[in-house]
């Protein structure tokens, strides 16, 4: 039997409670992503990347609470499970075991040390509890992090970010998100962190889908789609990269 894509949506659109009907802030007919499969999706700021990431990962639900009328519909499956028919820590420890998440901000646990941070992530893992720290440090010096009891707020920027990618991967999930992941490096070191988020989602078999409007990032992928046309079979020319705001 096949192995199950790694992501795959289905009539997916969502919009926010008190929107205008029909403006949908995300409108996906189908998106398919293989697992080891890398992505770039592109749009403009505002308009529904980061919400569509978030609807992935299970934190916010595509279709509305009881009584609250129309908000959205469609079905998200991660490995071939609906993410969205969990519930609670159910949802919480589906979502911790089988998808890695690289923020913007990186999101570190400020007064954690940096192996404490990636040991956190592990606690979602099916790896027994003893082993949580020798497999934490593992990953970091693989990721050349050798001072892994130091605090975030006492590591230069990349090695912040070097830091949240090991805590994404920790689990060997199956798909990694990554939400505009150098919007706030220059470019060396945007360059240097994507190297680290693609060759580390490459070496563990994992999905990459990230999210961005910068130009400079379309050439380090082979799938590039933007948001507005996903699943709607609008060709675009080779080369050319639609939608990206300034």
């Amino acid at each position: 039997m096949a192995e199950a894509p790694a992501l795959e949506i289905r009539d997916l659109r969502f919009r926010y409670a008190g929107s205008a009907p029909g403006a949908w802030v995300v409108d996906v007919p189908a998106l398919t992503l293989a697992r080891g499969e890398q992505m770039l999706l592109t749009g403009g700021s505002g308009r529904g990347k980061s919400t569509l990431l978030q609807i992935i990962a299970g934190l916010m639900d595509p279709s509305p609470a009881r009584g609250a009328g129309e908000g959205s519909c469609g079905v998200v499956l991660v490995d071939g499970h609906n993410i969205h028919e969990l519930r609670g820590a159910k949802r919480d420890l589906f979502r911790g075991r089988r998808i890695g998440m690289i923020f913007q901000t990186f999101n570190l646990l400020h007064g954690f040390t940096a192996l404490e941070n990636v040991m956190a992530a592990l606690m979602f893992s099916q790896v027994p509890a003893r082993e949580h720290r020798e497999r934490a440090g593992a990953l970091l010096r693989r990721l050349g992090i050798d001072r892994v009891d130091a605090p975030p707020e006492r590591l230069s920027v990349g090695q912040q970010q070097r830091v949240a990618v090991a805590r994404a991967l920790a689990t060997g999930p199956v798909l990694v998100l990554a939400d505009e992941p150098t919007a706030s490096l220059d470019p060396e070191n945007a360059a240097a962190a994507m190297d680290l988020i693609q060759g580390a989602c490459r070496e563990s078999g994992a999905a990459l889908l990230c999210v961005s409007h910068d130009p400079a990032m379309a050439a380090r992928f082979e799938r590039r789609e933007e948001l507005s046309t996903l699943g709607r079979s609008v060709a675009v020319p080779e080369g050319v990269l639609g939608g990206i705001g300034p």
